[in-house]
């Protein structure tokens, strides 16, 4: 009798396979025959990252003043207190929802839950610009948050959208767009809200400008987003709308050749991996990422918090004196070079180093330079902008470098239909944590401006020691045996 050929190098045991009608297949198929940079795709994923910011930041420049021109509060010391809870019911409403959506985007789609999200902002952010009372304001933004699901899918989106050493490339793109968002929102809030006041010449004050101040940045904002909402029809959807032996996770049908033991082997292996994956709060990969997202994203509140007051605060308080306009020149600047910086050298340095690298090293970077902080307060003049502005590019670039990379590890623990929950949950956590950063920086920026001539870490050194603290707490986490890398922690499992 004839012996055997020798197999080892012949066709692959399990072959994948397309299923017919199913879009997520489409869309694998598709990343197997493009190499290039898939541009349609990341354009996608930028517009909806933007439309999903511009609605939590825009807000903050005018609520001051619509919260004063609601009467509610009566003493102007109490406008704070009033304007707290507006700003927090966003961040609230979407932490109630977070994990909803991504349980409906995991069983009937990304795309449904775009659209879901894009158009609650029209609609909703308009009604907020048309506020008449301080509980009609609370209550729209509320709304808002709930409905908006797009960030959290949207990071699926751009995980599965991309090939996988696109992948980097892609979720930066979702840090980079929210960044640009939560630095143009401000702007529009800034520039177009009280329209009549500033601009009498165009908007008369019986106008519906005039009656409603507050109505322009809003509806500019909705339009914007209307517009998304239209180009998100040609979105393409990328979950799995199939059964098959190895789940809805990927297009991977499989073809059997001759081996059947080799094949109960890999099925036992599919079963025991589907088990562990089953429950995520079981899912310690995940749910170590998501608490070291939660601390990072606390410290990064917190600043943009605190960077805005103390920047504005006088010299006496150890501030810049900076105006509005200073502020935003030097957010403009610091968005343009988060910009080249996210699109030109990140996906470079995350092949080389990996993503828990990146992190380490950008929280690591950043305890020295909101060190410097209040040394670069006694500059003047040229070399005061320069160094602000150096200091504040380098420390948004490290800051949403180490999201990024939290963006990637997150992606990495779940299989594709649970992608959605897995954000969802991420999403929620988040939004807690965001939730209690403004209150929190605020209230830390006004204890240490009557301390300035305590012994131990005077005025502004106590807020950015306390904020270094937050960023050495989520650097600790990142190491092991905290964080579990997903990929070793499966086959850990599996073995």
């Amino acid at each position: 009798m004839a012996e055997r050929p020798e197999t080892s190098d012949a066709v692959p045991l399990f072959e994948k396979a397309y299923h017919a009608n199913c879009p997520g297949c489409e869309v694998d198929r598709l990343k197997q025959e493009r190499r290039g940079i898939p541009y349609r795709d990341l354009s996608f994923i930028w517009i909806v990252s933007l439309c999903t910011a511009l609605p939590i930041s825009s807000l903050f420049p005018f609520l001051y003043f619509m919260i004063r021109d609601f009467h509610i509060a009566k003493r102007e010391e109490d406008i704070g207190f009033y304007a707290g809870f507006v700003g927090s019911s966003f961040m609230v409403g979407r932490a109630l929802t977070s994990v909803f959506w991504g349980v409906v985007a995991d069983r009937y789609g990304r795309k449904p839950v775009i659209l879901i999200g894009t158009f609650s902002v029209v609609i909703l952010n308009a009604l907020f610009g048309l506020s008449t009372s301080f509980w009609m304001a609370l209550c729209t933004r509320f709304l808002l948050g709930c409905f908006n699901s797009l960030l959290g899918t949207i990071r699926a989106y751009a995980a599965e959208v991309s090939r996988e050493e696109h992948r980097a490339l892609t979720l930066s793109v979702v840090s980079t767009s929210r960044g640009i968002g939560l630095i143009v929102g401000p702007a529009i809030g800034g520039f177009f809200a009280q329209p009549a006041e500033k601009y009498p010449g165009l908007f008369a004050q019986s106008s519906i400008f005039g009656r409603y101040p507050y109505f322009l940045p809003c509806l500019l904002i909705s339009i914007y987003a209307a517009g998304v909402f239209i180009s998100c029809w040609w979105l393409a959807e990328t979950l799995h709308m199939h059964e098959s032996t190895v789940g809805r996770d990927s297009c991977d049908g499989v073809k059997i050749s001759c081996d059947s033991s080799a094949a109960t082997k890999h099925e036992t292996e599919v079963e025991e991996q589907k088990t562990y994956e089953e429950n995520l709060l079981k899912n310690w990969p995940l749910m170590s990422t998501i608490i070291v997202y939660c601390v990072f994203s606390l410290q990064e509140i917190a600043y943009s918090e605190i960077f805005s007051l103390w920047a504005v605060s006088e010299r006496k308080y150890g501030g810049l004196n900076f105006s509005s306009q200073d502020v935003g020149e030097v957010l403009a600047i610091s968005g343009f070079g988060l910009l080249l910086f996210q699109l030109l050298l990140y996906p470079r340095v995350e092949k080389i180093l990996g993503p828990i690298l990146i992190t380490r090293l950008s929280a690591g970077i950043s305890i020295p330079l909101l060190s410097s902080y209040p040394y670069i307060a006694m500059l003047s003049g040229l070399t005061l902008h320069i160094a602000i502005n150096f200091a504040s590019i380098l420390r948004n670039a490290l800051s949403v470098s180490g999201v990024t990379g939290i963006f990637i590890l997150l992606n990495d623990a779940v299989p594709q239909h649970q992608r959605g929950a897995a954000n969802g949950i991420s999403m929620t956590a988040m939004s807690i944590s965001k939730a209690f950063g403004p209150a929190c920086g605020g209230a830390l920026f006004s204890w240490a401006q009557k301390r300035q001539v305590a012994t131990f870490l005077p005025g502004d050194q106590m807020v950015f020691f306390v904020l270094n603290l937050l960023q050495m707490i989520g650097l600790i986490l990142t190491f092991k045996p905290f964080l579990a890398q997903p990929r070793e922690r499966r086959a850990a499992f599996l073995t």
